[in-house]
């Protein structure tokens, strides 16, 4: 048994049972990658996946139980490398995130752009995803770190770590009723408007919705989109009153539309990085999380994802604060 068959079948699994996907994502050939499985379940003694024809239908009780061993044991080789990576003093690597649109067009480019030029020798693979989809990758061991948003809760999933507080700003055109109001909205008054926002806003649990449920109004959501440029653009169409986070609106960039501030009702939200548990990470992944958010300590950082000290994170600045410090 070699840790490629169980890369394989991991991978085999991820990609919904299709070997083709699964072998360009692991740069193997489909051949290959099934004579590996057949090596792999020839030395177990028993089947990996039930089959129909040459097709794969589902993974066997059997299989299920070595892929959660494979997962660990794929990781904890992971784990060595770095480790080992880290003693030799390496900058060589690729470093993968797995997040939103918002964090991956609006956040994450300045941050990235330093460590390039910290570590010019590191890639980032840089994954921007639905809301929902961010920590089932991460669960997946598809990504080193995960980065999100929410409201309240702390993401469940491994470390969590605050690196900045955020608000949801109004956005209107000049010629939209709203625009002259220089000051934020009533959610009565936003309820008067068809609305723009993410595609959480869908979602039953969504905090935008459950504060228009609490005040007893309605929201009239127009439309949805991952995208924070695709809100705007339909704001600027007249299709509604967008409802975006303060980081996807730029003074310069969006001088052609109003931007207010969401009513107080609405939460304030905080953006968290997620690492895996037990999960060694690169020097430079430290790094990126100290230009997204240098409150934090790196030697804090360090301790408590090895386990050797209790997390007590600093209180995270609002993005206004941090904004200017990872620009500037």
């Amino acid at each position: 048994m070699t840790l490629t068959q169980l890369r394989y079948f991991i991978a085999i699994v991820d990609a919904g049972l299709n070997i083709t996907q699964a072998a360009e994502k692991v740069h193997a050939t489909q051949p290959g990658i099934s004579k590996q499985l057949k090596a792999l379940e020839d030395e177990l003694g028993f089947l990996l996946f039930q089959r129909k024809g040459r097709s794969l239908e589902s993974l066997t009780e059997a299989g299920t139980v070595v892929l959660a061993h494979a997962r660990r044991a794929v990781a904890e080789a992971g784990n060595i490398r770095a480790f080992a990576a880290n003693q030799r003093g390496e900058a060589v690597g690729t470093l993968q995130l797995a997040t939103t649109h918002t964090q991956a067009r609006f956040v994450l480019p300045a941050a990235i752009a330093a460590l390039n030029r910290q570590y010019p020798r590191v890639g980032v693979q840089l994954q921007s995803l639905a809301d929902n989809e961010v920590l089932p990758q991460l669960a997946r061991g598809e990504a080193d770190i995960a980065i999100v948003s929410s409201v309240g809760t702390v993401p469940a999933g491994g470390h969590a770590i605050p690196l900045y507080r955020w608000r949801r700003l109004v956005l209107v055109p000049k010629a939209h009723p709203l625009a002259g109001l220089g000051r934020a909205p009533t959610l009565a008054e936003l309820a008067a408007h068809p609305l723009v926002s993410y595609h959480s806003t869908s979602h039953p649990e969504s905090s935008l919705r459950r504060a228009f449920s609490e005040a007893g109004l309605a929201p009239k959501v127009a439309m949805t989109a991952h995208d924070a440029d695709l809100i705007k653009t339909y704001v600027r169409a007249g299709l509604g009153v967008g409802i975006l986070a303060e980081m996807a609106v730029s003074a310069v960039a969006d001088a052609d539309l109003v931007a207010l501030p969401a009513p107080p009702v609405l939460p304030e939200c905080t953006a968290w990085a997620v690492v895996p548990k037990e999960r060694v990470l690169r020097r430079y992944a430290f790094d990126l999380l100290r230009q997204i958010a240098p409150q934090l300590d790196r030697h804090d950082l360090q301790r408590v994802l090895a386990g050797h000290q209790e997390a007590a994170w600093p209180t995270p600045p609002g993005w206004a604060e941090l904004s200017q410090a990872i620009t500037n």
